[in-house]
């Protein structure tokens, strides 16, 4: 059963008033800023953006530019004194190891880490699934994760996943957690952070709905991706991931594991598997050409770029659900 969210209040505004992944002000008076966050990547700017929203005097920078690999960030001595700087750096331990060195060497205002706050799992496919998923659970097209062999018993999987933002839930707690430090910076504007917060996650509620009621019933449970990007999602809509490299972008598929997927996907008769923008679909477009299934794009949020399929979080997280609908043949 899918699960639905209990946070935040009313029901989602369907207009989302948001600034783009390009780091800078959302200040009314851009001058003379009064707060300045510095965020490390995409999903936590895009989240204190919206906590920030409408405030006066509040700064918003990001360390990561569009078009930028988050997890092979290399930092400017400028940014690394924005860091020194900062009233407040929103970022994610394990994610990129130069943020959390400038962290740890100059971080001297506010830090808050979202592996702090956020529960991360270990995922992967079939063995390190989110919440403990039994390896041996039947699938909906009558497989069970067993019947796939032991091909997956020597696939190296990563630690803790980071892409939590995959997860309305887990963002939602991202959100709460800015929303409190940025009310304990800024008292005198805590009531508005916190309503934004309650925006935010009636947003993300009414994302989480959509999904949960469009990937319901699919004739596919079984979610071929480039890289282990999605475990957080698949748990949460009932999918089981498998990865065609690691969980991290830059993961290796060696010529074994190729043809291990090549058979998964002929044996359970699976129609589509899912490439990145970011990435490019040489890896999928192989196997698909080898299997005869499409190839569709399915994008982890990392950033936002001229190929990415919106202009912000929402937009890019549906072009994604119509892509699941699709590729899982979901009624």
């Amino acid at each position: 059963m899918h699960r639905l969210l209990t946070v935040g209040a009313g029901a989602a505004t369907a207009a989302l008033l948001t600034a783009c992944g390009t780091g800078g002000s959302i200040s009314d008076s851009p001058e003379g800023a009064e707060l300045r966050v510095v965020t490390a990547f995409y999903p936590v700017e895009f989240a204190a953006q919206q906590i920030a929203r409408g405030v006066h005097g509040v700064e918003i920078e990001t360390l990561t530019a569009p078009g930028v690999e988050p997890h092979d960030l290399e930092l400017t001595p400028r940014q690394v004194g924005a860091v020194k700087d900062a009233d407040l750096v929103v970022y994610s331990s394990g994610m990129q190891a130069a943020v959390d060195d400038a962290v740890a060497a100059q971080a001297e205002g506010h830090t808050l880490d979202t592996a702090d706050v956020i529960p991360l799992a270990q995922t992967g496919d079939d063995d390190s699934q989110v919440d403990d998923h039994s390896a041996d659970a039947p699938s909906e097209d009558g497989h069970s994760d067993e019947a796939q062999g032991s091909a997956h018993d020597d696939h190296e999987h990563g630690g803790s996943d980071p892409h939590f933002w995959l997860d309305p839930e887990r963002y939602t707690a991202a959100g709460a957690a800015i929303a409190d430090e940025l009310a304990d910076l800024d008292p005198d504007n805590a009531e508005a952070y916190q309503a934004n917060a309650q925006q935010f996650a009636s947003d993300l509620t009414a994302l989480d709905a959509e999904f949960a009621d469009t990937l319901a019933s699919c004739r596919h449970d079984t979610l071929v991706t480039t890289h282990e990007a999605f475990g957080y999602l698949a748990d949460r809509y009932g999918f089981h991931q498998v990865g065609i490299a690691g969980i991290t972008s830059d993961a290796e598929a060696t010529p074994a594991r190729m043809a291990e997927i090549s058979d998964i996907v002929g044996e359970l008769g699976i129609s589509a598997i899912y490439a990145e923008s970011t990435l490019g679909g040489d890896l999928a477009e192989v196997i698909g050409a080898e299997t005869g299934t499409v190839v569709l794009v399915l994008d982890p949020i990392e950033g936002i770029t001229d190929t990415s399929a919106g202009a912000d979080y929402f937009e890019v997280m549906r072009a994604n659900l119509e892509a699941l609908q699709r590729g899982q043949e979901c009624t």
